[in-house]
């Protein structure tokens, strides 16, 4: 057998995105082991991803921040057949900060909740979270219940949405999850919400 080329497979396995995120040696900020409902809308975010299978076997992966509070799906972006990257933590977390306040940084504290994943971790999320003036915070490790707000939109939108439609391919996906994720915030009903939608309960707060 040839011999392979460990340094030629690295630089491979990194242009397609296939590698963790570089590993800093640096602690998460703390470690959250409170209630995670918030009082009031932007206090707490809650981050995390999930898979859905195609019935080709394809997976397409969603990387989502939710509001605490209200519950509403700030942000998100899926990508196809690959890993959740730093990158896509990062553009998450812009994306979060300016359609909620509108601006390049958070007028107050806000928490950023989420697991230990090397995207959540990385030195350079912690630079981005500190340059938006946000408060990272992990749940402790093997302890998804943890962040239970989100554990809960990924049952739903899989129980909900996913599973009561036909998913060929990760195509199919990707042109479903939009209207998918405009419906979980404008209609779907939530118990925590006295059975109103996220931007129904938003509406009404305001």
């Amino acid at each position: 057998m040839p011999t392979v080329n460990a340094k030629r497979v690295l630089r491979i396995m990194q242009h397609q995105g296939m590698t963790l995120e570089r590993h800093t040696a640096s602690c998460p900020s703390r470690t959250h082991d409170g209630i995670v409902i918030a009082l009031r809308s932007n206090t707490r975010w809650c981050s995390d991803h999930l898979e859905i299978h195609a019935r080709n076997r394809e997976v397409v992966r969603i990387l989502f921040v939710l509001d605490a509070c209200d519950r509403e799906i700030i942000a998100w972006s899926a990508v196809a057949n690959a890993g959740v990257s730093g990158v896509m933590v990062r553009d998450l977390m812009v994306t979060a900060v300016e359609r909620r306040f509108g601006a390049t940084k958070v007028t107050h504290t806000v928490e950023w909740l989420s697991d230990n994943g090397s995207a959540y971790i990385a030195k350079d999320t912690a630079d981005t979270a500190r340059a938006l003036s946000l408060r990272l915070l992990f749940t402790p490790v093997r302890s998804s219940e943890s962040n239970g707000m989100s554990e809960a939109f990924v049952k739903t939108l899989k129980r909900d949405y996913a599973r009561v439609t036909i998913l060929p391919d990760a195509d199919t996906i990707l042109a479903l999850l939009p209207a998918w994720i405009e419906d979980y915030c404008e209609v779907h009903p939530h118990s925590g919400l006295k059975f109103r939608s996220p931007r129904e309960f938003i509406r009404l707060s305001a």
